[in-house]
């Protein structure tokens, strides 16, 4: 088979590998589309490996056509269309995945953009709902709210009945929020969000993807009995944290990663998915919620995806096709 292989992190190539078979429990998957994600950018610069045995190849999401199960599975069958959260090993012709992991491809979504769903949907389900308990009536602050994760958390919060802020660095991605239904929009280029979210009484719950730089602000942001999850570290690793903050106000901060867990327990990749082919799935397919495709690039081009999504002049996901 082909599949995408790191020469430098300037340079992907897509050609000839080792063919790929499904083990017990797993289902083969023939690609046809990829999703890009900032991990798969971190993985590439050498600072983000895979998980010990998982697929050293770039990608933690596809979508395509079941073609061979392993032994044991009973849920799917050849042929059919699904998408799927991945450990690693998107950006190939096949994949091998824990049948656990795979959804089937919502109603009134191409097979192609179905790709760019799994990532954000267990991400923002996870997070907000399973570690946060995001509830109605509460206020949400999303930062990067017009990426992938954060045009997804968006819709999720408003069909959960609660109130959005969200930040982002230029009009047109603020005006993009606001339509997905986000009420606060605030520029972080010139605008102070701790500010602004506590003018509306604090945020409830805050997703981050910055990490560290944002760290101290965003536990001025949070209301009393506040969660922060962190699930990003593009603003650096190490920050400084006044405790007292946290015991006066009864905040919480929480930091998760997707990638790494285990199919199995409560809050593994298994139950992520059942939750979110349960819960989100029938809000895709009666338009509720809407996948937000920004850019679609040949698989060859996974390179100049990349230099567009850290860019940052991509609004929702990019998909890579095969």
């Amino acid at each position: 088979m082909r599949a995408i292989v790191v020469e430098s992190p300037e340079v992907l190539t897509w050609q000839e590998v080792p063919d790929v078979a499904p083990g017990p429990g797993e289902v083969l998957i023939r690609v046809a589309a990829a999703g890009v994600n900032r991990a798969d950018l971190l993985q590439v610069m050498g600072v983000y490996p895979p998980p010990p045995g998982a697929s050293e190849i770039v990608g933690l999401e596809v979508s395509g056509v079941i073609a061979a199960v392993g032994d044991e599975v009973t849920s799917w069958s050849v042929g059919q269309e699904v998408c799927a959260l991945l450990t690693g090993g998107g950006y190939a012709e096949f994949v091998a995945v824990d049948a656990r992991q795979v959804l089937p491809v919502p109603a009134g979504v191409s097979l192609e953009d179905a790709a760019g769903l799994p990532e954000v949907a267990c991400t923002v389900w996870s997070n907000l709902v399973m570690t946060a308990g995001l509830s109605e009536g509460q206020l949400l602050l999303v930062h990067g709210g017009a990426s992938g994760v954060g045009s997804h958390a968006i819709q999720v919060a408003r069909q959960l009945g609660a109130w959005v802020a969200v930040t982002a660095g230029s009009e047109a991605k603020l005006e993009f929020c606001r339509e997905l239904g986000a009420e606060i929009a605030i520029n972080y280029r010139d605008e102070d969000f701790v500010a602004r979210v506590r003018e509306a009484g604090g945020a409830d719950v805050i997703l981050d993807i910055m990490g560290a730089v944002y760290l101290d602000r965003n536990v001025d942001a949070l209301a009393d009995d506040g969660k922060l999850v962190i699930i990003g570290m593009q603003g650096g690793v190490k920050g400084e944290l006044n405790i007292g903050k946290l015991i006066n106000r009864r905040t919480r901060v929480i930091g998760t990663a997707l990638r790494g867990r285990p199919v199995d327990g409560p809050h593994g990749k298994g139950a992520v998915v059942e939750a979110v082919t349960r819960e989100v799935w029938p809000m895709i397919g009666d338009g509720r919620i809407k996948p937000v495709i920004g850019a679609r690039l040949s698989i060859e081009q996974a390179g100049e995806a990349h230099r567009l999504l850290a860019s940052g002049d991509v609004t929702g996901k990019v998909v890579l096709t095969v």
